[in-house]
């Protein structure tokens, strides 16, 4: 309902110039503002053009499938009140050559788009289908995320280990030497140990930075909700910024870094940014709160920003990440 609404120009537009503090340069782009919509929203991208006028400073469209699939059985979306969902969609979408159609009519205009691209969980090849869906793709990206932390296809996940991501790595690089800024796309239930080795992967293979994180399959205490799938929102907040702040510190300069779970306010973002994150995504809150989530938070991190005495987000990056790595076990 949300992206037919979308398509017939029912969410309005944000018209109001993005505050110049909130400007970043990094992946080759310029972005108006850091905040970005994850994945996972727009899986075949047919409402690429009116999310890109909602006000966000970046959005990422998949995750695409060399073939179509159904996904998981349904019901495979539930809402954690207040300001959380389990979700085991597992990959359902039109694939590659029906979002290459809808590709085909976006004009690319001032707000980037990064295309999340995935395997199918049947005859799946990653180190064949990684590199064909890149090259794809590639024309129409501001970025290329792989996605090997989906919690809800089968093996998906083992992709992260540290020989099989370098190979999948290799062969991208192999098959597109002019790829667009390339990141992965990682799980916030990786051990300190398996976090190093996707971080020494990506260096070692080329990669330009990562997205932290992933749904995860961990559950806070308390919580009464049983439902399998990959939590988002809130509850991962904590969990996933002390993940981006260690991968912040790992990398040392070498990545660039999108935060990514549990972002619903302007210090939450902030938070994200001082881990270490340049850009910053969020979906769960969007489900929950709609397009007039994106100015009241633009405006909270502006104002968050100038209070703790950054110029910008670009001065504030990382600031705090040494505090946040250890602020949350994982």
């Amino acid at each position: 309902m949300a992206l037919g609404a979308l398509r017939l120009g029912l969410a309005g537009q944000d018209r109001q110039p993005d505050d110049p503090a909130l400007a970043v340069e990094v992946l080759g782009r310029r972005f108006a503002n850091p905040i970005g919509l994850a994945a996972g929203f727009d899986k075949d991208g047919v409402a690429l053009a009116p999310l890109m006028r909602l006000g966000f400073g970046f959005v990422e469209a998949g995750t695409v499938t060399p073939r179509p699939q159904p996904g998981n059985p349904r019901p495979r979306l539930f809402r954690v009140p207040p300001d959380g969902l389990i979700n085991r969609m597992g990959f359902n979408g039109a694939g590659l050559e029906c979002f290459l159609r809808q590709l085909s009519r976006l004009r690319r205009g001032a707000v980037p788009l990064g295309i999340n691209i995935g395997p199918n969980k049947e005859g799946a090849d990653p180190e064949r289908d990684f590199p064909a869906l890149a090259a794809a793709v590639a024309p129409h990206a501001d970025y290329i995320a792989i996605n090997v932390s989906s919690p809800n296809t089968p093996g998906l996940r083992d992709l992260q280990g540290e020989a099989r991501l370098a190979a999948i790595l290799r062969a991208i690089a192999a098959a597109l030497p002019e790829c667009p800024p390339l990141l992965v796309k990682i799980a916030p239930d990786l051990s300190q140990d398996g976090l190093e080795a996707v971080v020494r992967s990506c260096i070692e293979a080329g990669a330009d930075g990562l997205i932290v994180g992933n749904t995860t399959l961990s559950r806070p205490a308390g919580m009464t909700q049983t439902q399998a799938g990959g939590l988002s929102g809130a509850p991962l907040l904590a969990r996933s910024t002390a993940m981006l702040a260690r991968a912040h510190l790992l990398a040392a300069g070498r990545l660039r870094l999108i935060g990514c779970g549990g972002v619903s306010t302007g210090g939450d973002a902030l938070q994200k940014i001082l881990a270490g994150a340049h850009l910053v995504q969020l979906y769960t809150a969007f489900a929950y709160h709609g397009p007039a989530l994106l100015p009241r938070l633009k405006a909270e991190l502006a104002a968050g920003l100038r209070g703790a005495g950054f110029s910008g987000v670009t001065a504030a990056v990382g600031a705090e990440a040494p505090r946040l790595a250890a602020s949350c076990s994982i």
